[in-house]
């Protein structure tokens, strides 16, 4: 009975040496498993980190679009400050540069930023009601900051082709009124576009904000409307501008030498002399007869004999007479220095037309150059990196607005150093 009962407890005893193997075999095959997961998350850990690390490229490229985007924002917010402070400088055709740095201001704030998230993940992340709200505003404002060059090209044609009358009617209502009808347009003109992205059905691409349209009809509406109709525009206007710059110049310097040529020719030479062209006392002279020289001259040596006297009052008149032509050959030089000046003038508004035009041609026609190009021909594309270096190349033209229509004006240029000075104004 012992022996079965110790056979028994050999068996019960082996059983349970036998499960205990199993159970260390068991540990020891799902211990390398476990450590492989592991080893296998935390690898994993490290590639999502490495690929969330952005390139030093992506980094410099962020830099720089960031400080586009505040430079914009300060010279624009600028400007703004400088004609709210400065009474000087409340004048109706400066209210329309104050709607223009509005305008820019908006494109630095509202679309620069979400543009530079848009480039850095190269996706779309924030949504469809976003991308509709930034779309809406990017069209919007850039249209209406290129309607307002136009404005301002119309503006200043009718301040140099009818100065008389439009100086009653140039009032700020009527700037009131033409900021009005800018915004108003660049309304309309964006709004088509925008209504037919939200009913073409292409929110299945989720990861982009973008306009896909490939109706000629959408794309001359808005390319049409936003940029070349202002473009002509523009072009024809400061033409005309100069074209009347340049004949108002030549009608002044005629002016100029018909008086001078009366003042020549007539009794009026001597009195027409500045300060510092008389005799002794260094003011202007009326025409004095022959004697008082004579008698001036001949007082010293009364003396002499009188051919010696006549020959002395002789000498002083020749002297004066010479005196009189030299006086007349510098006012005569000076002149003729009227349309050195003159062409100088024209030179210098040549180039501050040169700069306006060549900074926005230069800024907006390769952006929409591309959109007629892609959104007409079915088979050409550009690449991300080509729309997001011409969508940036426009934005610029913020940037560049507040300086060229601003640094040219003195009283701007006054009322920028009391702004920084941060003096206190009248």
């Amino acid at each position: 009975m012992k022996g079965e009962l110790k056979a028994s407890d050999n068996l019960c005893n082996g059983s349970r040496m036998l499960m205990n193997d199993r159970s260390i075999n068991l540990d020891r095959m799902d211990f390398p498993n476990c450590t492989e997961g592991v080893f296998a998350t935390s690898s994993g850990g490290y590639e999502s980190l490495e690929t969330t690390k952005l390139p030093p490229s992506k980094i410099l490229l962020t830099l720089t679009l960031s400080a586009l985007a505040v430079l914009t924002t300060f010279f624009n917010c600028l400007v703004i400050t400088a004609i709210v402070v400065t009474r000087k400088l409340h004048h109706p055709a400066n209210y329309l540069i104050c709607s223009l740095a509005v305008t820019d201001l908006l494109v630095a704030v509202l679309v620069m930023p979400f543009s530079i998230i848009y480039i850095q993940k190269e996706s779309w992340v924030m949504g469809q009601v976003v991308c509709t709200i930034w779309i809406s505003v990017d069209i919007t404002c850039c249209t209406c900051s290129i309607l307002h060059l136009a404005a301002i090209a119309i503006d200043r044609y009718r301040a140099i082709t009818d100065a008389v009358e439009y100086s009653r009617k140039r009032t700020g209502a009527r700037a009131g009124a033409m900021v009005a009808v800018v915004w108003l347009l660049s309304i309309l003109i964006s709004l088509p576009p925008l209504i037919w992205r939200h009913y073409s059905g292409d929110a299945e691409q989720k990861d982009q904000c973008i306009i896909i349209h490939h109706h000629m009809a959408f794309t001359l509406y808005s390319t049409l409307g936003a940029f070349y109709i202002p473009l002509l525009l523009i072009l024809i206007l400061y033409y005309k501008i100069y074209r009347a710059a340049q004949t108002l110049y030549m009608r002044r310097e005629a002016s100029r030498a018909s008086r001078h040529s009366c003042m020549t020719n007539g009794s009026m030479i001597p009195s027409s002399y500045p300060a510092g062209d008389g005799d002794a006392d260094g003011g202007p002279r009326s025409p004095e007869p022959i004697s008082p020289p004579e008698k001036s001259f001949s007082e010293p040596s009364t003396e002499e004999p009188p051919r010696e006297r006549v020959r002395v009052s002789v000498k002083a008149f020749q002297c004066k007479s010479r005196r009189h032509e030299s006086r007349s050959e510098s006012r005569r030089s000076q002149f003729y220095q009227g349309p050195r000046i003159s062409g100088s003038r024209e030179r210098r508004a040549a180039s501050t037309l040169g700069l306006i035009i060549g900074a926005f041609v230069i800024c907006w026609l390769p952006f929409f150059v591309k959109e007629v190009i892609v959104n007409t021909c079915s088979s050409c594309s550009t690449s991300m990196e080509m729309a997001d270096f011409l969508t940036w190349l426009g934005y610029l033209n913020s940037l560049i607005n507040p300086l060229i229509y601003t640094i040219f004006n003195e009283d701007f240029k006054k009322a920028f150093q009391r702004l920084v000075r941060c003096s206190h104004y009248l």
